[in-house]
């Protein structure tokens, strides 16, 4: 078995230590989930998912600063996942980092360019610093993307809003 072949494992047992808590998050059973994360993340310290999930959770309930502590050790733990980058831009974005949400949003678009998530957590960073010039166009390549059809029409409003007068606007 190659180097590979024993990391694509680790990993797949890894995301399989969390699935119980991805279908309670879309259960909507925040406090099972948590519960089940601790869990994982005491047998398992290095399990990305789980800080992600932990960090999915806790910004579902509002509690943005603790979500923010769980997305950054995902990335800590592994800097590649773009799902806990784009996760921690919106978390700093929330506790009013907004350079540091501009900062992790820059780095997941270098890392994925044409990531549509990443381009809207940079457009809403850049929204909350009042820098609608440099929020449009990746609000743009958000809609390029071609997100599902209401998040579409809701982009499409905050467009309308960032062309029209000036200043930060937070979207959430």
């Amino acid at each position: 078995m190659t180097d590979d072949d024993l990391r694509d494992d680790l990993d797949a047992r890894r995301w399989e230590h969390v699935e119980e808590a991805t279908e309670l998050l879309l259960d909507g059973n925040h406090p099972a989930a948590l519960e089940h994360l601790k869990e994982v993340l005491t047998a398992d310290p290095r399990n990305a998912y789980a800080y992600h999930y932990t960090g999915v959770a806790l910004s579902e309930v509002g509690h943005h600063e603790p979500a923010r502590d769980a997305f950054a050790a995902a990335v800590r733990v592994a800097p590649g996942y773009l799902a806990a980058r784009i996760g921690l831009a919106h978390a700093l974005r929330r506790t009013g980092d907004f350079l540091g949400a501009i900062t992790e949003a820059r780095d997941a678009l270098e890392q994925f360019p044409e990531d549509g998530d990443a381009h809207y957590a940079i457009a809403l960073a850049f929204a909350a610093v009042g820098d609608r010039a440099a929020a449009v166009p990746h609000l743009e390549a958000f809609l390029r993307s071609g997100p599902e059809v209401e998040v579409q029409v809701e982009a499409r409003q905050m467009l309308a809003e960032l062309l029209q007068g000036s200043g930060p606007i937070d979207f959430e």
